[in-house]
C-alpha cells in the first residue's frame, strides 16, 4: 500500500508540474505567435505594394528582373527566422564599394541600413526569447522527482489516510518545506528566468520605440523606390565611374524603350500603418512578461495552496507530518543552498540537476542575444526549425573584410557564458549583376542587393 501510495503521489505531483508549466508555455508561445504572425504581415504587404507599383514604375525594366525583389523579400524572412546569410559577388562587392563612395542612392541605403538592422535584429531576437523561454519551461517540467522527494509527497499528501485523518489539510508551512525540497534545482532558474522577461521586456520597447518595426519594415519599398528615384537623376555619371573601377559586365543588347524611359522619374508610394496594432501587442507582451517574472519563486506556493490545498498558515489543527496540529520548523527559503536543513526533504546540495543546469545556460544565452538586440548589435541564430542552442556574438567587421569573417562582441552582461557551438546556416547567394540585362539596370536594381547587404553586416 505504501508504494502504490508512493507512485500514486509522484504521478499527481508531477502531473501538477506540468499543467503549471503548459500554462506558462501557452502564453509564451501565444506572444511568439501574435508577434510572428504580425512582423510576416509586414513584410508580406510591403512586398505586395511594391509588386502593385513598380511594373507601371519601371515597366519591362522591373519585369524582367522582378527576381531581385523577390530573392531581396525572400532573404529578410530568412534572416528574421534566423538564417545566416551570405551575399557575396566579386563584381557586386566592387559595385557596392563604388556606389557608397559615390552615393548614387543618396542617403538611403545608409538610413535604411541603421534602421533595418536594428529592427531586424530587435524583431527576431524577440521571437526567439519566447520560444527559448517556452522550451526551457517544457523541458524542466519534465524532470523527474528524487527517490527522497518522492517518499517526502506520499507523507505530504497520504500518510493522514493511514492515521484516520483523511479529510485533514496539511500545514501550508510544511507544504513549503516538502515543495522547496522537491523543487530546488528548479528555484535556481529564477535568476536567470528574471534576466529574460526584463530583457524580453526592454527589447518590446525598442521594437515599439527607437527601433520602430511597423515604420522601418512596412516602408522598405518605399525606400528603394525613393533610392532609385536618387539614381535616376545622376545615373550617366555614376555609371561610368562604376565601369571605370571595376570594368564592364557581361550585359544584353537589349536597351530600355521609349515607354519605360517616359515612366522614370519620381514616384511616392502609401504606407498604411499597424502602429496601433503594435503597441496593443507590447503592452500585452509586457503585462504578461511582467506577471511571469516569478513564476519559479512562487511555485512552492502556488502549488501548496491551489492544488495540494494545503491549510492557512495559523491553522494549529492541520495534518503537521505526525499528527493534527501546528507545524513549528522554520520555512526553508528558495533554491538548493538552502535546502541543507530542510527537515522534510533530505537533499543533495553537492549534486545539483544537470537538465535543469543546461537549461539555466539556455536562459543566459539568450538573455545576452537579447541584450546585443537591445544596443543594436547583430547575434548569431541558428534556424528556428533547430534545437534552440547557440551563441550570442556580434557581427560587425571592418568594410573590406565583411562577409569573410565574424568577430566576436562582448556579453551585455556578466558572467559571460561558453557558447553552444551554432549550426550555420545555409548561404544564399545575392542575384549576380553578371546576369542581369543591363549595365544600367544593374546599378538601378542594385539598391535593393546593397540595402540587404548592409542587414548583414
Amino acid at each position: 500500500m505504501e508504494e502504490n501510495f508512493a507512485n500514486k503521489s509522484q504521478s499527481e505531483f508531477e502531473a501538477m508540474m506540468k499543467e503549471s508549466g503548459r500554462s506558462v508555455q501557452a502564453t509564451l508561445t501565444a506572444q511568439h505567435r501574435s508577434f510572428d504572425s504580425y512582423f510576416q504581415d509586414l513584410l508580406n504587404k510591403s512586398e505586395k505594394a511594391l509588386y502593385d507599383a513598380f511594373p507601371s514604375m519601371y515597366g519591362e525594366l522591373y519585369t524582367q528582373n522582378v527576381k531581385v525583389f523577390k530573392d531581396l523579400y525572400s532573404e529578410l524572412r530568412r534572416y528574421y527566422r534566423s538564417s545566416n546569410i551570405n551575399l557575396t559577388d566579386e563584381y557586386l562587392d566592387c559595385m557596392v564599394k563604388h556606389a557608397e563612395q559615390h552615393k548614387p542612392f543618396g542617403e538611403v541605403p545608409r538610413d535604411l541600413k541603421v534602421k533595418a538592422t536594428r529592427a531586424f535584429i530587435a524583431a527576431r531576437s524577440y521571437a526567439q526569447g519566447f520560444l527559448v523561454g517556452s522550451d526551457v519551461v517544457k523541458k524542466v517540467s519534465q524532470v523527474s522527482l528524487s527517490h527522497e522527494c518522492t517518499r517526502a509527497i506520499m507523507k505530504l499528501m497520504y500518510c493522514p489516510h493511514c492515521r484516520g485523518m483523511s479529510s485533514v489539510r496539511p500545514c501550508n508551512n510544511y507544504c513549503l518545506n516538502v515543495v522547496k525540497g522537491c523543487l530546488a534545482n528548479q528555484a535556481d532558474l529564477s535568476t536567470e528566468w528574471k534576466y529574460l522577461m526584463d530583457s524580453l521586456i526592454g527589447v518590446a520597447d525598442r521594437i515599439d520605440g527607437p527601433y520602430n518595426v511597423d515604420t522601418v519594415i512596412g516602408t522598405i519599398h518605399m525606400r528603394i523606390a525613393e533610392a532609385i528615384s536618387n539614381l535616376q537623376e545622376n545615373k550617366d555619371s555614376i555609371t561610368s565611374k562604376v565601369f571605370q573601377g571595376c570594368g564592364n559586365p557581361k550585359i544584353s543588347t537589349k536597351g530600355s524603350s521609349s515607354e519605360d524611359k517616359k515612366r522614370r522619374g519620381k514616384v511616392t508610394l502609401e504606407a498604411k500603418s499597424s502602429a496601433q496594432a503594435l503597441e496593443m501587442l507590447v503592452l500585452d507582451a509586457k503585462g504578461n512578461l511582467t506577471a511571469l517574472k516569478t513564476y519559479w519563486i512562487t511555485l512552492p506556493s502556488s502549488l501548496c495552496s491551489k492544488k495540494v490545498m494545503a491549510s492557512s498558515a495559523s491553522d494549529d489543527k492541520c495534518w503537521n507530518g505526525m499528527t493534527k496540529g501546528s507545524y513549528l520548523p522554520q520555512v526553508m527559503g528558495d533554491g538548493l543552498a538552502n535546502q541543507i536543513n530542510n527537515p522534510e526533504v533530505e537533499v543533495d546540495i553537492t549534486k545539483p540537476d544537470m537538465t535543469i543546469r543546461q537549461q539555466i545556460m539556455q536562459l543566459k544565452i539568450m538573455t545576452n542575444r537579447l541584450g546585443n538586440a537591445n544596443i543594436g548589435n547583430d547575434v548569431d541564430f541558428q534556424d528556428t526549425s533547430d534545437d534552440m542552442s547557440g551563441s550570442g556574438s556580434g557581427d560587425s567587421c571592418p568594410d573590406d573584410v565583411c562577409g569573410k569573417r565574424l568577430s566576436k562582441s562582448p556579453s551585455t552582461r556578466q558572467p559571460e557564458t561558453n557558447a553552444i557551438p551554432k549550426q550555420s546556416g545555409h548561404g544564399v547567394n545575392g542575384a549576380s549583376s553578371r546576369s542581369l540585362p543591363s549595365a544600367s539596370l544593374l546599378l538601378l536594381l542594385s539598391v535593393a542587393v546593397i540595402a540587404a547587404q548592409h542587414l548583414w553586416r
